[in-house]
């Protein structure tokens, strides 16, 4: 099998990225495996120009919008098969989004989605594609068996990773950490991560200091082991590998209903029981179980190729 993929993701570039280990896994499943990263890399003269040259089996887009749409004409020009990746919950995409996704996966000849909540949301839709659901491989295995022991500096400690930007919400957490200390708990809250809001999160902490940490990016692995709890506070989630890791260091994940946060295994609450949530978990001492059922790399990657046809 051909394979020519549409990327947005410049860590393809990157060979010590796992992005860049996981396309290893999945260029070993075929015959060829071309990536293009449009549009920060290649144009689009590159992408039509080598599937004309590499006659390809299948083109296939990392999401169904403006990649998804020079899939779909790469695809009806060269007389391809059109596979398109779902990683985000299209319920939460602006309006032009959501209609250009339909559009694009109504004449998809197969669909991949991450998760089974985004498979059940697209299911009333009856697309003529088979729906296939396999979650983003992750290597879990550094997190699984970390030893747990105290922050130093707080009785408890709330974890929150991600980037600093605005769907991610991480001022919201600020709030949080506000209703855990007011209800009598001894918390801190370390904020891994960095992005363009960082200047306002940094202003706006200064009333909770000395209970905040922002130690920058960062290996979460150290930091999972002083965690007593993972907060997500994410508007909508495209996946969530901060969850699973957590959850698989043991670490309880209070989150929204974004990404894959249920299936995994996460407690769920409503933006604004968050707090409420935290505390309760908190108090009673909970630990994280991790629901998902992970598979090994070798077996994600043959089932990643079954995804394409």
């Amino acid at each position: 099998m051909r394979v020519l993929m549409i990327s947005g993701d410049k860590k393809v570039l990157d060979p010590n990225s796992n992005v860049s280990r996981r396309l290893e896994l999945q260029r070993a499943q075929v015959d060829m495996l071309d990536v293009f990263v449009w549009p920060q890399v290649h144009s689009h003269r590159d992408i039509f120009l080598a599937a004309k040259k590499n006659k390809y089996d299948v083109v296939t887009s990392q999401d169904p919008f403006w990649r998804g749409l020079l899939a779909w004409r790469v695809a009806r020009r060269s007389g391809t098969r059109l596979n398109l990746q779902v990683h985000t919950d299209l319920s939460a995409q602006p309006f032009l989004r959501r209609c250009l996704a339909y559009f694009l996966l109504r004449r998809a000849d197969s669909v991949r989605v991450v998760s089974e909540k985004i498979k059940d949301f697209l299911v009333p839709f009856h697309l003529r594609a088979t729906i296939s659901v396999l979650p983003i491989y992750v290597d879990l295995t550094p997190f699984f068996g970390l030893p747990h022991h105290q922050n130093p500096r707080f009785e408890k400690t709330l974890l929150w990773i991600g980037r600093f930007e605005p769907e991610k919400d991480p001022t919201f957490a600020l709030s949080i950490l506000k209703n855990v200390r007011n209800s009598g708990i001894d918390a801190g809250l370390v904020l891994l991560g960095a992005g363009s809001l960082e200047k306002v999160l940094r202003e706006r902490a200064k009333s909770l200091m000395p209970y905040i940490e922002f130690p920058g990016w960062r290996n979460p692995a150290q930091y999972l082991e002083m965690a007593d709890v993972c907060v997500s506070t994410s508007k909508h989630e495209s996946y969530g590998a901060s969850i699973l890791e957590s959850l698989a260091a043991g670490v309880p994940v209070v989150s929204p209903d974004v990404g894959i946060a249920r299936e995994a295994g996460a407690i769920i609450a409503s933006k604004d029981k968050l707090g409420e949530a935290v505390i309760e978990t908190l108090n009673l001492g909970k630990r994280g179980e991790l629901k998902l059922k992970m598979l090994g790399k070798e077996e994600w990657a043959r089932q990643w190729k079954n995804t394409l046809i």
